[in-house]
């Protein structure tokens, strides 16, 4: 079903990795004089993007959908970790990188997001086998 809360989780995701394409911190990365920065950032941010919405049409068998977001969170933690060496390799921390925070948040709450909704997934399925036990 698509009104569930995961599956709004995993859109949720899917809409924040996407906007790290249009962020300060995307662009930093495709300048990058070594080349190979940008290309494999941009690599691993859309298989966590793509597959986050792919996860949603899953829904039919739990176990699965749970096994794939469980998956999913690897090229997401990749991907955080990628903007993290580009934020650092950017000059450290200071205000005047308030743009490629913003991008490095997005790629923060976009775990989260995913996290959370591996947690509504097994919810889920807990609530299906105790009402299976009901029955």
């Amino acid at each position: 079903m698509i009104q569930r809360i995961q599956s709004v989780l995993l859109f949720l995701a899917f809409l924040l990795d996407g906007s790290v394409f249009f962020n300060a911190l995307y662009s930093h990365a495709v300048n990058d004089p070594r080349g190979w920065v940008g290309i494999t950032f941009a690599i691993v941010l859309t298989i966590a993007m793509m597959a986050s919405l792919g996860c949603i049409f899953l829904y039919k068998n739990r176990n699965n959908q749970l096994r794939w977001v469980g998956r999913l969170l690897i090229p997401q933690v990749v991907a955080f970790g990628f903007g993290l060496g580009i934020y650092i390799s950017l000059g450290g921390f200071g205000t005047y990188l308030w743009d490629e925070t913003i991008g490095l948040g997005l790629l923060l709450l976009a775990f989260v997001a995913q996290l959370y909704a591996r947690k509504k997934i097994k919810d889920d399925i807990e609530l299906v086998k105790s009402m299976d036990r009901i029955r």
